[in-house]
């Protein structure tokens, strides 16, 4: 009996070491690539997650983490605007968005909030820290809560010349991830 619970203990002991290995090599290796992750905070309508899959996508994306109450796939209406985008970039679904920006930060990515902010910094004027980058895109109609922007470690905006102050949610993702992805894809 003894030998078994031993056994079993040093079984478990080098599982962990192992593990704890496997995600130092993950941490190194992510330092070292150019990534992109979008946080999805609450999103409610099908069609935008299905529009933020597209262009994520088309965008070179990383992984899509679908926060709180924002719709995952499968469904119908997200299936239809995705054009089978969900199929191609990773995805998970996470009840609380603040969980996964610490887990991300730990991994070593910078965390850009997109939202309009009094601190926040104009999307051409935007360099990254880093070339790991997590992008949290909020709800369609009161954006990010100040939890979550504290938790940023850059809020970036896109400058509006009209009458109107916001675009939709996923215009606003093609938009703020293509800027993004050629700064750090092509370190312009």
């Amino acid at each position: 009996m003894i030998m078994a619970i031993l056994f079993c203990w040093k079984e478990e002991f080098w599982r962990l070491k192992q593990n704890n290995q496997n995600k130092a090599d993950v941490f190194s290796a992510r330092m070292n690539k150019k990534e992109i992750f979008v946080i999805c905070h609450n999103i409610r309508s099908r069609h935008n997650v299905g529009s933020i899959f597209r262009t994520a996508d088309a965008a070179g994306v990383s992984k899509i983490f679908l926060c709180g109450i924002t719709p995952a796939p499968p469904h119908p209406n997200i299936e239809k605007v995705s054009l089978g985008a969900e199929k191609f970039v990773a995805w998970e679904k996470r009840k609380e968005t603040w969980r996964v920006i610490d887990e991300l930060k730990k991994e070593g990515a910078e965390i850009i909030s997109l939202e309009q902010a009094r601190n926040a910094v104009y999307l051409n004027d935007f360099k990254p820290a880093k070339k790991f980058i997590a992008l949290i895109l909020g709800e369609e109609v009161r954006g990010l809560p100040k939890t979550i922007l504290k938790r940023s470690d850059k809020i970036i905006q896109i400058p509006m010349r009209g009458k109107k102050e916001s675009l939709n949610v996923s215009v606003a993702f093609g938009i703020a991830v293509y800027k993004l992805a050629e700064i750090l894809y092509t370190e312009k």
